[in-house]
């Protein structure tokens, strides 16, 4: 019986990841579809505050109540989803972009330009992500580009490790050497071979960086550091209700799940595609 049973649990067991990852991909669209198409599913114009109708619990009328302005809590969620993703598709294109470039750059040249790149990322890796953005957003004027900028400034170095790593691996590779014997210059050596083969891990890290994304710059809006009225953003909401939270309970809840959810998927949705994508895994 024991040896009928493995055969079986090999087979079924590699699946349940996947399962997840189709989870995380599903509850992922579903987020970005609603904030995408918040103009025409909110019930109610954003930003439209009305005093009769303050603090008003869950109903038909308002599916997740109304804030202390009276606006409803729905469609500012549905709109500050719109805020949130925008930052986290502005951190990632920006830090990225740059970390990536760098540690290709470093990986294939190597040497003394290696050195120079790879000592000034452990320079911006001595210091605690959060903080520095908190620096950074402090002294500039809170808005949702400060978020952007404050939360890029601190993610690119680990996308430089990362991509330095994998560039140097492959730039020992036996076609890489080919295209130097037939005279091919470094620049396009880099962008037709190195940098293709060095995107994968990358990818994986940018979709399991997402929810951190969101949940700093959740962090910054609460703070009071981030995007400001009248930008819905979800961070912002849960400051703007926390004192309500014992009375008045919907204010501050729904806009925290959102952001739970959120980060909750895209760090199913990373883990899912770094297991379909690691090659250990192939080969069992």
């Amino acid at each position: 019986m024991k040896a009928k049973e493995a055969p079986l649990r090999r087979t079924l067991l590699p699946r349940i990841p996947d399962r997840f990852a189709a989870f995380g991909a599903v509850l992922l669209l579903l987020v970005v579809l609603a904030s995408v198409l918040a103009p025409w599913l909110a019930p109610y114009p954003p930003n439209e505050p009305k005093p009769l109708e303050q603090l008003l619990p869950p109903s038909a009328a308002h599916w997740l109540g109304t804030d202390g302005v009276g606006r409803d809590v729905l469609t500012q969620i549905l709109y500050g989803g719109r805020t949130s993703l925008f930052i986290a598709v502005a951190v990632l294109a920006v830090s990225s972009l740059a970390g990536v470039t760098l540690g290709v750059v470093a990986g294939y040249a190597g040497g003394r330009l290696r050195d120079v790149i790879m000592r000034i990322t452990d320079v911006f890796l001595a210091f605690p992500a959060l903080l520095l953005s908190l620096a950074l957003a402090v002294v500039l004027q809170p808005s949702v580009t400060t978020v952007v900028l404050a939360i890029a400034v601190t993610w690119w170095p680990w996308y430089t490790r990362l991509a330095a790593s994998v560039a140097a691996s492959i730039a020992t590779r036996s076609y890489v050497d080919a295209a130097r014997c037939l005279g091919v210059p470094a620049p396009l050596i880099i962008v037709r071979h190195v940098l293709p083969n060095s995107l994968t891990p990358v990818l994986v890290q940018l979709s399991l960086d997402a929810g951190g994304v969101i949940l700093t710059s959740a962090a910054l809006s609460y703070l009071g550091l981030g995007a400001q009225e009248p930008t819905a953003e979800w961070g912002l909401m849960v400051q703007q209700g926390q004192s309500l939270f014992t009375t008045n309970w919907w204010v501050v809840t729904f806009p925290g799940l959102a952001i739970l959810v959120t980060a909750f998927a895209f760090n199913v949705l990373g883990e899912g595609l770094r297991n379909a994508l690691d090659p250990r895994r192939a080969v069992r």
